[in-house]
């Protein structure tokens, strides 16, 4: 007989499928059109937001996104797990294998720290009726670090210089 899942657990793995394939279209997406492909890259642009689309109507049939604040708290808890649970012993592992893996693995862990703060420093906002102060808020495109306010003048975590920032 075969193994029987829930609706929960399908929707918990198709959540997970669909969420993996949309990053890794844009990803091929970015090598398509790196490579002059720009057509191609544009159907990878689509079909990503497609596996987007799917992966957040998954996400609303689990009832897993609830009030801002609500929102709030489990993304301090995603990005809390991540820097204190899952990243150290990825980390260590890719640094005793010397694999290439340590070096996106060390910048996650880092950045993570950083969101985590941001968002409670969002929810704190949120617990007093208000959005964030901050208007700009810049990525750091090679490790993910995020910056609200004034631009550093380079990256805290990998050290690019700011001018390489994306402004959201």
């Amino acid at each position: 007989m075969k193994n029987v899942k829930t609706t929960q657990e399908n929707l918990e793995t198709a959540f997970s499928g669909e969420s993996q394939a949309y990053q890794k279209y844009a990803a091929f997406a970015k090598k398509a059109q790196k490579d002059g492909l720009t057509n191609i890259a544009k159907l990878f642009r689509t079909t990503a937001e497609a596996e987007r689309i799917h992966a957040e109507g998954h996400l609303k049939a689990m009832d897993k996104i609830g009030s801002t604040l609500e929102n709030l708290e489990a993304a301090i808890g995603g990005e809390t797990y991540e820097f204190e649970d899952m990243y150290p012993p990825m980390y260590e592992q890719a640094v005793k294998d010397n694999h290439k893996a340590k070096k996106m693995f060390g910048y996650a862990l880092e950045a993570e720290k950083v969101h985590a703060q941001l968002y409670i420093k969002a929810l704190a906002a949120i617990k007093e009726g208000k959005d964030l102060d901050e208007v700009n808020i810049y990525l750091c495109p090679t490790c993910g670090y995020i910056e609200l306010g004034i631009l550093v003048e380079k990256c805290p975590v990998c050290g690019v210089k700011s001018s390489t920032f994306i402004q959201i």
